[in-house]
């Protein structure tokens, strides 16, 4: 089994034969992560006020996040196993019953058994004002409505087991928490839906609600809809996960919630939405099962397979049931081999270990718990296909991956021979409409992958070197990638077109760029305006490990590796010097404490426009990148365009 500090169940390797996991290892891992929160509950059970970095919203905010993140996960656990044939919930404390669980040696319904008095005990707690551990009242745009939203969803999936249990003062405080949602403001963005779903569990005991919120939040994201199944999560370019696990998942939950006859003919439209999200889904997914790292809380991981997930359950994916598994399996699989949860059974802020620089200010100690979302096929019964259907191979593991997503702006490759896959981005900024913008290494790389991290700490952002073309003034100040301007997207190749200001210079500057992808290569070519006396330096991906990677340089082309073989190589084809560099950061990336970006210099530029092509490679093959320089041509032909070609003989031109 892939997690060896807890015991699972036996493997099913008939049926698994890719990961070996099952749904009993699905629940043995919810039921790890669950157990491990009690001793860091408060008396109550109203709040998990765990160890770490506070949020910015204060240590009682992120209590109520512990409770309402791990019960979203209690909930599907409880629907799933049909209330583990418990009799009504117990109000009172729980915490000395739980015993069982903490050994290991209870049966499922026992354990779900004491999670539903567990959760009980926490909303009776936390509802009442008089407890000592009362939840913060819902307000216009507070962190509390994020966490109200995972009350409501649990609350519906557990209604028999709980909710229609609850005494019915219980039931009014709970009611009169949610109710702040009513008339109130809530973020221009996924929290939009927050408010639909929670309004939408009112209606559905009988509470007053607002059908115009409920509307209003629903026709809001008909603005942030670019087609082919992709969202935008708010206005602007706004790409990432939160698509798939926000953006996706809310609006089909709340179509379970309100049912056919009370979703308008929205249930269907959103499915179909989903489904064709998911067609090239899977491709963000490597061998490993490591999801694409892109994009801004990370932390939540396995959340990644949420959508996949929600396809089976709402019967609309376009995915084989065996494919659903393999690759949900297959993340969760990916994190438990590395350490996720840790020792404790909990689950850091970061993305193996503790790392903050790949979390946000609004991250709490418990924020990692909407990992919870990534249990979502918990409420498909066990004998539903995905569960029992034999295991298929992700795309990467059958044949090279080449995939235009011209909504976000994104082409991804994957190759069998590594398992690797790579995000090339020309689409994704996360930036507001209007503005100057600023740039986040999660969103302004020009590649990310799902073997590497940007390097994200302050320092290393600084400098930023890798996946990044910049100008750099004479102190090294380098220009930043603020938005991005897509240009084209198809078949293999993307463009984009940036513009760049230099400290002290009224002037900006323009820089265009085109990748053309070649097996685990990427073409790069920009077309730079710029004033003299600069530096044009051009980086290929950060390497990180726990020791220290190995670099090379020679004339055109630089490299660096880890231990384990996975290589980032930079190859010099045109406009630029000889003299190549790499640099080195220590605990700036999530994949470890050192790490390593080769990078191409043009120096001393002329003033002016200038053309500079090089190929960026990231492989766990064999690179030998003087050979890439030799066997790969390039010539500016006279009306400008570059024709590149490569070593099999097939050639480009951009």
């Amino acid at each position: 089994m892939a997690a060896p500090h807890f015991p699972l169940p036996p493997t099913d390797r008939v049926r698994s034969p890719l990961t070996g996991w099952t749904r009993a290892h699905w629940e043995a891992l919810a039921d790890r992560q669950l157990a491990a929160l009690l001793p860091y509950a408060t008396p109550g059970l109203a709040q998990y006020r765990l160890p770490g970095r506070a949020s910015w919203s204060g240590v009682v905010s992120d209590g109520l996040e512990g409770f309402a993140r791990s019960f979203l996960l209690a909930s599907f656990r409880i629907a799933g196993a049909g209330g583990g044939g418990t009799g009504p919930a117990k109000p009172g404390g729980c915490k000395d019953s739980t015993a069982s669980e903490d050994s290991g040696d209870s049966t499922g319904s026992e354990v779900v058994s004491h999670l539903i008095e567990r959760y009980t005990q926490g909303l009776t707690t936390g509802t009442d004002r008089d407890s000592g551990e009362a939840w913060p009242v819902l307000t216009d745009c507070s962190q509390q409505m994020v966490e109200a939203a995972s009350i409501a969803l649990g609350l519906h999936e557990t209604r028999p087991w709980i909710w229609d249990r609850l005494d019915t003062r219980v039931q009014e405080r709970v009611v009169d928490w949610l109710s702040g949602f009513v008339g109130a403001k809530t973020w221009d963005n996924n929290w939009r839906l927050f408010q639909v779903v929670s309004e939408q569990f009112l209606a559905s005991v009988g509470a007053p609600f607002s059908q115009g919120d409920i509307d209003a939040g629903l026709d809001r994201i008909e603005d942030w809809y670019v087609g082919d199944g992709w969202y935008t999560d708010g206005d602007g370019r706004n790409f990432d996960y939160y698509i798939g696990w926000a953006m996706h998942l809310y609006p089909l939950l709340w179509a379970r919630m309100a049912g056919p006859d009370g979703d308008g003919g929205r249930g269907a439209v959103y499915r179909e939405r989903l489904a064709r999200f998911l067609t090239t889904y899977p491709q963000f997914f490597g061998a490993d099962g490591a999801p694409v790292h892109q994009g801004r809380s990370l932390t939540y991981r396995i959340a990644a397979t949420a959508p996949v997930w929600l396809g089976a359950l709402t019967d609309c994916t376009p995915l084989a049931p065996g494919l659903t598994r393999r690759l949900a399996s297959g993340a969760a699989r990916h994190f438990a081999e590395r350490g996720v949860p840790d020792e404790r059974g909990l689950l850091p802020l970061g993305w193996y270990g503790t790392f903050l620089p790949a979390t946000q200010p609004y991250s709490g100690p418990a924020s990692p718990y909407w990992a919870s979302k990534g249990f979502l096929g918990l409420l498909l019964p066990a004998g539903h296909p995905v569960w029992t259907d034999r295991e298929l191979p992700l795309p990467v593991e059958q044949s090279t991956q080449y995939t235009a997503l011209p909504a976000p702006g994104w082409l991804l490759h994957g190759t069998p021979h590594d398992g690797v896959v790579r995000l090339v981005n020309h689409g994704s900024d996360h930036n507001p409409p209007n503005g100057p913008g600023s740039d986040d290494p999660h969103y302004a790389k020009f590649a990310y992958s799902t073997a590497t991290a940007p390097e994200s700490a302050p320092h290393a952002w600084q400098r930023t070197v890798d996946n990044h073309i910049a100008l750099l003034t004479a102190d090294g100040t380098p220009s930043r990638r603020r938005r991005i301007q897509p240009l084209t997207c198809e078949g293999r190749r993307a463009s984009s077109r940036q513009t760049v200001r230099l400290a002290g210079l009224e002037e900006e500057f323009p820089i265009e760029s085109t990748s053309v992808l070649h097996g685990p290569w990427e073409l790069r070519v920009h077309r730079v305006r710029a004033p003299g006396g600069v530096t044009v330096r051009e980086g290929g991906y950060a390497v990180a490990d726990a020791s220290r990677p190995r670099a090379e340089r020679g004339p055109g082309w630089a490299l660096t590796r880890t231990e384990s073989g996975l290589t980032s190589a930079v190859v010099a084809l045109y406009g630029w010097d000889e003299e190549t560099g790499v640099a080195r950061e220590v605990e700036a990336n999530a994949y470890g404490p050192h790490s390593a970006t080769p990078y191409l210099n043009a120096v001393r530029h002329p003033g002016g426009e200038s053309v500079h092509v090089g190929l960026v490679v990231l492989t766990r093959d064999a690179v030998h990148p003087w050979a890439l320089r030799e066997s790969v041509t390039c010539t500016r032909e006279d009306d400008g365009r570059v024709r590149v070609t490569f070593p099999d003989g097939e050639s480009v031109t951009v």
